[in-house]
C-alpha cells in the first residue's frame, strides 16, 4: 500500500493508485506538443544479447509521445554495430544508435584529448555525456530522460511516471529521480544502497557532523537508481562523473546547481529487477567493489568541496561507526525481509559490509594520497568554448554513421 510521507527536504511524488497509466500518457503526449521528450539508452552490446532489452524494446515502441530515442552503444565492432541497427528497428519513434567504438567518433575523441578535455575513462558515465551532447546538438527537446537496459521488470509506465514531473509545465521542478522496491526473485536487494550509502551517510553525520547535503542525499529512498528525467536547460552545465559514481554525482549536480525545491523523487514501479553485479570482493577494480569505492570516492570529494575537512584519522573512525551502523541496519532489513516472506542471507550480506568497510578506507586513502584528481568530465560548455564546431561536427559524425550502415540488419 502507497504511503504519503513527505521528508521535508525534497518532494516525494508517490503512486497513490488513483490514476490510470493510459491517462497519465494522454496527459504527456499533450504536453509533447511543445515540450518535446527525449530518451537515453546508454547500452553495452552484451546487453542486446539478455532477456531484459527486447522486452524494453516492445514497451518503449507502444509510448507515442516520445519525440527521440538515442541509444548510445558501447563495446561494438562494426558487425554487432549493423546488428544493433537492426535489434532497434522495431522502434517507432525517431531514433539512432550511436556507436561510440566508431572510426569517426574515435577521431573526434583524440581531437578532445588534444584539448586535454578527454573522458578519463571509459564506460557508463561517458556513454551518458556522450548522448547528453548529442541532444544538446539536436536542441529541439525541453525533457530528456535516461534509464538503464538491463530492467528485468520494464513496464512503460516507468518512464510516464519518471517524466511526468519535469514535463508539466505547472511543477517547478528540474531533476527528477525515480525511486522503487528492490524486491526480486523473492530476495530483497539493492546491496550498495542498503549496506553502504545509507549507514555510510548515517555514520558521516555522526563524524563530521550536520551537514545539508548529508540530509539531502539522505531524503532519497533509492539514490543509485539509473532512472532520471532533467529539463534540458540545465544539460550543458552538468559535470558527469567518468567512474562508477555517476548516480551520486548527478544528485551531487543537482544539489549544487539547483534549489531543493526545483528536484523530487518519484515513484516508478511496485517491482523492480534487472542484472546484479559480483561482489567481487577479490578485485578491488571489479563489480560491487569497484562501485563501492567510487561512490565513497564522490561523496567525499562534494563533502571536501562544501568545506569539511578529511583526514587518515577521521576516515579510520569514519569506518568504525560505519561498521556499527551497517549491522545495524542489517537486523533492521533482515527483520522487514523475514515479514514479508523474502530470503536474506547474512552471512554473505555481513561479508559484503566487511568488503565496503575497507573500501571505505581504501577511498579515503585515495582521496587524501590525490589531492589532484579530476574525475569529473568536462562540462558540455567548457567543449564548447574550447571548440565550438565540436557539437556540430559530433552531431554529423554520429548522423554519417547512421546513414552509411541504414541497410544494416
Amino acid at each position: 500500500m502507497a504511503d504519503f510521507h513527505q521528508n521535508g527536504n525534497i518532494t516525494t511524488l508517490h503512486n497513490l493508485r488513483t490514476r490510470s497509466s493510459a491517462e497519465l500518457a494522454d496527459e504527456l503526449a499533450a504536453y509533447a506538443q511543445t515540450r518535446k521528450i527525449s530518451l537515453i539508452l546508454p547500452c553495452l552490446y552484451s546487453e542486446l544479447e539478455g532477456d531484459a532489452m527486447p522486452h524494453i524494446l516492445s514497451e518503449l515502441s507502444q509510448v507515442k509521445y516520445l519525440h527521440r530515442i538515442i541509444i548510445g552503444l558501447d563495446r561494438a565492432d562494426e558487425a554487432q554495430f549493423r546488428h544493433a541497427k537492426g535489434f532497434f528497428k522495431g522502434l517507432n519513434q525517431n531514433h539512432i544508435v550511436i556507436w561510440n567504438d566508431s572510426p569517426r567518433m574515435l577521431q573526434l575523441g583524440a581531437r578532445l584529448e588534444a584539448m586535454g578535455l578527454y573522458p578519463a575513462e571509459q564506460g557508463k558515465g561517458k556513454n551518458v555525456w556522450s548522448a547528453l551532447g548529442y541532444l544538446i546538438a539536436c536542441a529541439d527537446s525541453a525533457v530528456m530522460a535516461i534509464h538503464d537496459c538491463d530492467i528485468l521488470t520494464y513496464d512503460r509506465e516507468m518512464l510516464a511516471r519518471l517524466v511526468y514531473p519535469v514535463t508539466n509545465p505547472n511543477f517547478p521542478y528540474q531533476v527528477a529521480k525515480g525511486y522503487y522496491p528492490r524486491v526480486g526473485e523473492n530476495k530483497l536487494n539493492g546491496r550498495v544502497t542498503r549496506l553502504l550509502v545509507s549507514p555510510l551517510l548515517i555514520a558521516l553525520k555522526r563524524v563530521v557532523g550536520d551537514r545539508d547535503y548529508i540530509d539531502y542525499l539522505r531524503s532519497f529512498r533509492y539514490p543509485l537508481s539509473g532512472e532520471f528525467a532533467m529539463r534540458t536547460s540545465i544539460l550543458p552545465d552538468l559535470r558527469i562523473p567518468s567512474d562508477w559514481g555517476l548516480e551520486i554525482g548527478v544528485l551531487s549536480e543537482a544539489w549544487r546547481n539547483l534549489a531543493p525545491k526545483a528536484v523530487c523523487q518519484v515513484e516508478i514501479s511496485d517491482a523492480y529487477d534487472h542484472k546484479h553485479q559480483n561482489l567481487s570482493a577479490d578485485d578491488a577494480d571489479q563489480g560491487l567493489s569497484r562501485m563501492s569505492t567510487d561512490i565513497c570516492k564522490a561523496i567525499f570529494r562534494k563533502l571536501a568541496a562544501d568545506g569539511t575537512i578529511f583526514t587518515p584519522n577521521v576516515f579510520r573512525t569514519l569506518k568504525a561507526t560505519y561498521y556499527r551502523s551497517a549491522l545495524d541496519l542489517l537486523e533492521a532489513y533482515y527483520n522487514d525481509a523475514k515479514m514479508n516472506g523474502l530470503a536474506i542471507d547474512r552471512h554473505s550480506e555481513e561479508r559484503s559490509i566487511e568488503l565496503f568497510a575497507e573500501n571505505i578506507m581504501r577511498a579515503g586513502q585515495v582521496f587524501v594520497e590525490n589531492p589532484h584528481e579530476t574525475p569529473f568530465i568536462p562540462t558540455w560548455n567548457r567543449v564548447h568554448s574550447a571548440d565550438p564546431a565540436f557539437l556540430t561536427d559530433m552531431l554529423a559524425a554520429a548522423r554519417a554513421d547512421d546513414r552509411e550502415f541504414q541497410g544494416a540488419g
